[in-house]
Formats: structure tokens, C-alpha cells, sequence
């Protein structure tokens, strides 16, 4: 019992010493020490191996416990000396507080004192102070009299000399004067309240007033209405009136410049008006060398009455502007049965030239405040007068070569005169969209034309399809129009000319691309975009000859051109129109149009080629394969199969070379035609003998040589093929070979067979088992057991996956599926 209270007595000995490992830190740096018994995990197992490592120390226990007990009695003499030597540290620590108490009182005194003084020194200061700030004040207040005394002796002289001045017409010193008389008056307006004051500044408005009527009556004087101006020119009273004008209310300043420039003016309107032969577009110019004239005098007579800040040639001619165009408009309005194309272009070529020649001559700083706000787009405008246009022949081939493919960055306008007189044609563009349109027709039925007299290009072997040459004349004059139509207007117009352009665009993809693909005999007439990509039904389509297939790739070359143009006509039709106009700029079903022309060119290949090889695998099907007695050669169906590829492909290769994606597309599609069909004939085979099988395996693996190298065959240079169509011939070919291994083997045992069977074929099912059946030239009643086998091992399908096909390679890509639909709505438009 003892010790168990010995041992529960060390347990909680040991919790209460249980330190933290900061404190546990502290105290091992203060009092380092190398003792195991100071550390803190300290183990007392560990400790006693330690004293005693083997059986023989045992015999020194006496000694080291002598040592322990020795060492216990040390610890607790010093902790006993310990204790009682803070036995009166509690009454020494009350006494400390005591003094440090009365320490604090005395210093709270001493600074209490300290406060008591400084306040009493604060109001000695201030009553020492107080005399010296009263005369500060006084100071202050005198010299705001003597300057305001000044300033009211100023104004009053001032006053009276303005008076005077202003009835003997001195301006000159009336500006100098007038604006100290308001800079004065301004130090005054807190003292309105005196009378005086008040009497002084009412003085000065009426002297302003009279000022302003004085010279607005020395310029009307000078300046009449009515009649011609003075033969003596302007006088130094009017430049110094003008002066003045500067610092009157601006609406004096206003009215000065709009009569100067409505009679600087008033000749144009009589020589010009609407009744004169000379209003008409087709004398404009004259317009134009008019004002050019007017200027030059202006300069020469006029230039120096008027102050430089108030930029009156720019507003002479800034007026010039909206009067013409308020003229013009009206004018056309009027005429507007006679305005022709040419006449109309003429017209807006003149225009923008004299725009163009204000916008050097002038800053358009008069502009800011005007109408020519309502006139501007944003600021931000692509407007392609603002840029530097290349040629059209170096643009198309800058396309040619793809440089174009990038939008350039709007610039911002340089010409602030742009659209100041040319928008007043803008309501009458339509002539010209008109003419666009007639030109864009005949230029399709001259493509029409010069096809059919031509004939279809010839085989190219070196560069690759030639594109037809009509296409890049369709894009130049819509290059043409399109840079033209802009710097006429970049409004409503562009989008009418777009209308156009996409009007054209199906016009040239339906009768130049589509029209001329090569007819098949189960058509009757042309082929037609819609019809392109329907799979042939019934008889077999006749091959094409070599002109033909180049025809078909020369069509799809030019198709290609068109769709990356048309993207790049899109962008630069974006770049030219109005950035809140951008959106109605789509040319996306232009876009897709010619990408079925393609797609369907690239399907009439395929139909080509799988037409050709359709007589081979129909032999192969009807070989009686049960009778084969030894494995030879490849078959002479597989050699004409192998023929036909060597004939067609390097033809359509070399021909779209240009377009090598395309080409591309044409492999993997007639992969995806011909390696099912081939399968299907495949199963046909029934029944095949050991070495029958052999021999299909081999020419099934001849083929699968002939498709892997399909991309290159017959090319002096060797490609590698594309890994996707590389993938589907390998997957494709190798689930046939599978099919004739299993094939092969013996049906004898049949679970070993049916193991086999779904060992090699991963999407086995029984439909395909079946058909591998009947290939062996089983009983039924042997199939029975087999099928039983194979269902037993196979997993439980879903609902209707048993009947579902697995003869197809990969899933119905977009176009099978598009083929699809167009049959089905053409069974119902049948029966309709």
C-alpha cells in the first residue's frame, strides 16, 4: 500500500511540474546543464540502463544509490535555504509599495505647482501682449482703408476716363483701360451694400453696354448688310474695337463674327443659287475655287483687324461648309431624277479633296462647340479616308499570302473636316448601290460565260489546283467597291453594300462552284449544294474522268480561297463601318455556303473512288472461297482495288496540294467509306475454307498496306501519314483481319472458341458472331449451341443494344448524319 501511494504521489508530482516547452527553453538557457536528470524528458528506464548496462555493474548498486540518496539530501538543503530565505519577502515587497506610494504623491504635487506656474506666466504674457495686437489691428485695418481709398479713386477716375474715351472712340486705350476698370471693381463687390459703390458699378455696365452697342454699330457701319463693302478696307478704330470686343460679353464677340462672316458670305448665295446653272454637281468645283478666292482676300485685306485667337478664316470657311451642304442637299433633293452614278462620284471625290485641303490648312479648333458633333462618328473611326489604302492588286495578294488575316487597330481620324459638306450625299448613295449591284450581276454572268467558253481548267501536278481566276477578280472589284463606298459614307451605305457583297458571294458559290462540279448518271441535271453531300442510291455513278477530278479540285481549291477571303472581307468590312454598325456586319452564311462546296467536293471524290472499287469487292464476295486449295499471291480483285487508288489519288493529291487539310479530309473519309463496305463483303464471303481464310488474310492485309500508305502512294516524296487517318485504318483493318483469324480457328471445343472470339473482337456480339458462323459454313443446329455459349458468356446488353450495329469504325460523323437527314426529307418530299 505504501508504495502504490508513493507511486500515485509521484504521478501527481509529475503533472503539477509539467512546464511548457517555452518555460522548459527558458530555464535550460539561464541554468544549462548537462545532468540527465534535469532534462525534460527525462526516462528513468533509459537512466538506470544507462547506470547499469550489464549484469556485472549490479555489484556497484550500493555505491550509486549512495551517491542518489547524497544527492537528494543536497536538493533539499538548498531547497529548504531557499524557502526560508524568502520568508520575509512578502513584507519587504508591502514596505517597497509604501515608499513608491509616497514618491508618486510628492511628484503629483511638484507638477501640480509646475501648472499653477505656467498659467499665472500665460496671463502676464497676455496682458503684456494685448496693447501690442490692438495695434496691429489698427495697423491692419489702416492699410485695408489707404488700399481700398486707392483702389475707390481708381475706379472713379477710371469711370470717368472710360466715358470719355468710349464717345471719342479711343479703343485702344479703352481696352487697356476696361480691364483694369473690372479688375478693380472685383475688390469691391463685398461693398456693393454703400450706395457709392453700387452707383460706380452700374456706371461701369452702362458704359459696357454702350461700348457694345457703339461697335457693333461702327462694324455694322463699316460692314453694311446691304451693298458692298467700304472701298477703304478695315481701320485701326475696328481692330482696337475688337479688342475690346475680347473683354465686353463674348455674346458681343458672337455677334461681331456672325455678321462679318454672313456678309462676307452673302455673294456665294447669289451666285450660287439653286436656279444657277453653276449649283449643279457637275460645276462644284467652282463652289469650292470660289471660297478657295475668298480666303486669299480675306488674308490680304482682313487678316490683321481681326485678333489671331478668334480663328476667323477657319470660321469663314467652317461657314462656307454648312451652308453648301444645307445648299446641296436641297439642290439634289430637288434633282434628284438626274443624279447619275459618275456625276455623283465626281461630286464626293471634289468634296472630300476640299475636306482633305481644309484639314491642312486648318485645326478644326472652331469645330469643338459646333454641329459637326452630330456629323462625326466616335472617336474611334475606322474610316478608311483616314488611312492609307494600298492598291488592290497588292491587297489581293497580300490576301493571297495571308498577310491579311489580322484586323489592323482603328486610327484615330486626322481629318476633323471629313463628313463637314460629303454627309449631305450620303441620303443619295443609293444610285450607287444600285450600280454596284448591276456591275456585280453582269460580272457573274461575264464569269459564267468566259467558264463555259473556256472549259475547265487543266491538270495541275507541280503547285497544286489552279483556283479559278474568277474568283480573284470577284474580290478585287469588291475590294474596289468596298474602299470606294467607305470613304462615301461609313453609315447605312457599308451596309448596303454588304447586302450586295453576300448576294454575290451565294451567286458565285451556286452558278460558278456549284453549277460546274461534274454530273453523275443518277442525277439528270447540275448538282446542287443541297445535293452535294447525298450518298449515292441505286445504280452506281460512272467515273469521272482525269479532267473531271481536276475540275472537282480546282472547284474545292477556289472554295477554300473564297471562305478565307470572305473571313478577311468580313474583317475589313468591320474595320471600315461605324463601330455602332459593326454588329449587322455577319458574312458567317456566306462562310458556310462555300464550306459545303467544299464538303461536297470532297464527298463526290470519295463517291468516285468507292464506285470504283465497288466491282472488286463485289467479285471478291462471289469467289468461291471454299474451293481455294493453296495460298498464292494477293487476288485480282485486291490488284484492281490497289489500281484504282494509284490512278485517283495521286491525281486529287497533287491537285490540292495547296490545300493539304482538304486532302486530308478526302482520306479519312473515303476510310471511313470503304473499310465498312469492305467488311460487309467481307461477311459475304460463305462458305471459306482454312486456306480460303488464309488467303483473304493476306489480301486483307495487303489492302491494309496499301491504305496506311494511301496519302503518298505514287509520290516521289514520302510523308508520313496523318496519325487520325492512320488510327482508322489501323483499327478498321485490323477488326477485319480479327474476323478471318476467328475465322480460322477450329469451333471445336466451343467454349474455347467462343473465348477466342471474344478475345479478339471487342465489340462482339452475337449479330457479328452469326455472320463469322455462317462464314464457317456451320448447321444451324451448331450455331444454335454456339450462340447459347456466347450468350451465356457475354454481359446482359441494355435495352435494344442488342440490335444495335457494330460494322461502323467510329461514331456517324456531322456530315453521315447531314446525309442522313437529307435522305429521309427527300423520301418525304416524295411522298408529298
Amino acid at each position: 500500500m505504501m508504495e502504490e501511494e508513493e507511486l500515485e504521489f509521484v504521478e501527481e508530482l509529475e503533472a503539477v511540474l509539467q512546464l511548457t516547452p517555452e518555460v522548459q527553453l527558458a530555464i535550460e538557457q539561464v541554468f544549462p546543464s548537462q545532468d540527465p536528470l534535469d532534462r525534460a524528458d527525462f526516462n528513468a528506464v533509459e537512466y538506470i540502463n544507462t547506470l547499469f548496462p550489464t549484469e556485472q555493474s549490479l555489484a556497484n548498486i550500493d555505491e550509486v544509490v549512495n551517491k542518489i540518496r547524497l544527492k537528494i539530501r543536497r536538493l533539499d538543503d538548498n531547497i529548504r535555504t531557499v524557502v526560508r530565505g524568502q520568508t520575509n519577502v512578502g513584507q519587504d515587497g508591502r514596505q517597497a509599495l509604501e515608499e513608491a506610494q509616497k514618491a508618486i504623491q510628492q511628484l503629483f504635487g511638484k507638477i501640480k505647482d509646475i501648472k499653477d506656474k505656467a498659467e499665472k506666466s500665460e496671463q502676464m504674457v497676455k496682458e503684456i501682449t494685448r496693447d501690442i495686437k490692438q495695434l496691429d489691428h489698427a495697423k491692419r485695418h489702416l492699410t485695408t482703408s489707404i488700399t481700398t481709398l486707392n483702389h475707390l479713386h481708381m475706379l472713379a477716375g477710371g469711370v470717368d476716363s472710360l466715358e470719355a474715351m468710349t464717345r471719342r472712340r479711343q479703343y485702344g486705350e479703352v481696352a487697356n483701360l476696361l480691364q483694369g476698370v473690372m479688375n478693380v471693381l472685383e475688390h469691391f463687390h463685398k461693398y456693393m451694400g454703400i450706395p457709392q459703390i453700387r452707383q460706380l458699378s452700374e456706371r461701369v455696365k452702362v458704359a459696357q453696354t454702350e461700348l457694345g452697342q457703339q461697335i457693333l454699330a461702327d462694324f455694322e457701319e463699316a460692314f453694311p448688310s446691304q451693298g458692298t463693302k467700304r472701298p477703304g478696307g478695315p481701320s485701326n478704330v475696328l481692330r482696337d474695337a475688337c479688342l475690346v470686343a475680347n473683354i465686353l460679353d463674348p455674346r458681343i464677340k458672337q455677334e461681331i463674327i456672325k455678321k462679318f462672316i454672313k456678309q462676307h458670305l452673302s455673294e456665294y448665295l447669289v451666285l450660287f443659287q439653286e436656279n444657277q446653272d453653276v449649283a449643279w454637281l457637275d460645276k462644284i468645283d467652282r463652289r469650292y475655287a470660289w471660297v478657295k478666292r475668298q480666303l486669299v482676300d480675306y488674308e490680304e485685306k482682313y487678316g490683321r483687324m481681326f485678333p489671331r485667337e478668334w480663328y476667323m478664316t477657319e470660321r469663314i470657311a467652317v461657314e462656307f461648309c454648312h451652308i453648301t451642304r444645307a445648299e446641296l442637299a436641297k439642290i439634289m433633293r430637288a434633282r434628284a431624277k438626274e443624279i447619275e452614278v459618275k456625276l455623283l462620284l465626281f461630286a464626293i471625290q471634289r468634296t472630300t479633296n476640299f475636306e482633305g485641303f481644309l484639314a491642312k490648312r486648318f485645326s478644326g479648333c472652331t469645330l469643338t462647340d459646333g454641329a459637326l458633333k452630330k456629323l462625326e462618328s466616335p472617336l474611334l473611326s475606322t474610316n478608311p479616308f483616314l488611312e492609307d489604302e494600298p492598291a488592290p492588286e497588292m491587297e489581293e495578294l497580300a490576301m493571297e499570302k495571308g498577310e491579311l488575316e489580322q484586323p489592323k487597330k482603328p486610327k484615330v481620324p486626322d481629318n476633323p473636316f471629313h463628313g463637314i459638306v460629303s454627309k449631305c450625299f450620303e441620303p443619295h448613295l443609293y444610285v450607287y448601290i444600285e450600280s454596284q449591284d448591276k456591275n456585280l450581276g453582269e460580272l457573274i454572268d461575264r464569269f459564267v460565260a468566259d467558264f463555259k467558253a473556256q472549259g475547265p481548267p487543266k491538270p495541275n501536278t507541280d503547285e497544286g489546283g489552279a483556283v479559278l481566276p474568277s474568283c480573284a477578280d470577284l474580290f478585287v472589284y469588291y475590294k474596289k467597291c468596298m474602299v470606294q463606298c467607305s470613304q462615301l459614307s461609313t453609315g447605312e451605305p457599308m451596309i448596303a453594300l454588304t447586302t450586295i457583297f453576300q448576294k454575290y458571294l451565294r451567286e458565285y458559290a451556286w452558278r460558278i462552284l456549284s453549277g460546274n462540279l461534274p454530273k453523275t448518271t443518277s442525277s439528270g441535271g447540275g448538282l446542287t449544294i443541297s445535293s452535294l453531300l447525298k450518298e449515292k442510291e441505286g445504280s452506281e455513278a460512272a467515273k469521272f474522268t482525269v479532267e473531271e477530278l481536276c475540275l472537282i479540285c480546282s472547284i474545292l481549291s477556289t472554295a477554300e480561297y473564297c471562305l478565307a477571303t470572305t473571313q478577311q472581307l468580313e474583317e475589313k468590312l468591320k474595320e471600315k463601318v461605324d463601330v455602332s454598325l459593326t454588329e449587322r456586319i455577319n458574312l458567317t452564311g456566306e462562310m458556310d455556303t462555300f464550306s459545303t462546296v467544299i464538303s461536297g467536293s470532297i464527298q463526290l471524290l470519295v463517291q468516285d473512288l468507292d464506285a470504283a472499287c465497288d466491282p472488286a469487292l463485289t467479285a471478291m464476295s462471289k469467289m468461291q472461297w471454299q474451293n481455294v486449295e493453296h495460298v498464292g499471291d494477293q487476288s485480282p480483285y485486291v490488284t484492281s482495288v490497289i489500281l484504282h487508288i494509284k490512278q485517283n489519288v495521286p491525281i486529287i493529291r497533287d491537285n490540292l496540294a495547296s490545300t493539304r487539310k482538304y486532302f486530308t479530309q478526302f482520306c479519312i473519309k473515303f476510310a471511313n467509306s470503304f473499310i465498312p463496305k469492305f467488311i460487309t463483303h467481307l461477311f459475304k464471303c460463305k462458305p471459306i475454307s482454312m486456306v480460303g481464310a488464309e488467303q483473304l488474310l493476306l489480301d486483307t492485309h495487303s489492302l491494309k498496306m496499301v491504305l496506311l500508305d494511301l496519302p503518298s502512294i505514287g509520290s516521289q516524296v514520302v510523308r508520313k501519314a496523318p496519325a487520325s487517318y492512320t488510327k482508322i485504318i489501323v483499327k478498321g483493318m485490323t477488326r477485319a483481319e480479327m474476323i478471318l483469324k476467328v475465322v480460322m480457328a477450329p469451333h471445336e471445343p466451343l467454349v474455347v472458341f467462343v473465348e477466342n472470339y471474344i478475345k479478339l473482337l471487342t465489340d462482339c456480339n452475337t449479330e457479328t458472331f452469326q455472320k463469322i458462323l455462317d462464314m464457317k459454313g456451320l448447321k444451324r443446329s451448331e450455331q444454335s449451341n454456339m450462340l447459347d455459349v456466347l450468350r451465356q458468356r457475354l454481359p446482359a446488353p441494355p435495352s435494344g443494344a442488342e440490335g444495335a450495329s457494330s460494322l461502323s469504325l467510329v461514331a456517324p460523323t456531322p456530315e453521315q448524319e447531314s446525309s442522313r437527314i437529307r435522305k429521309l426529307e427527300k423520301l418525304i418530299k416524295k411522298r408529298l
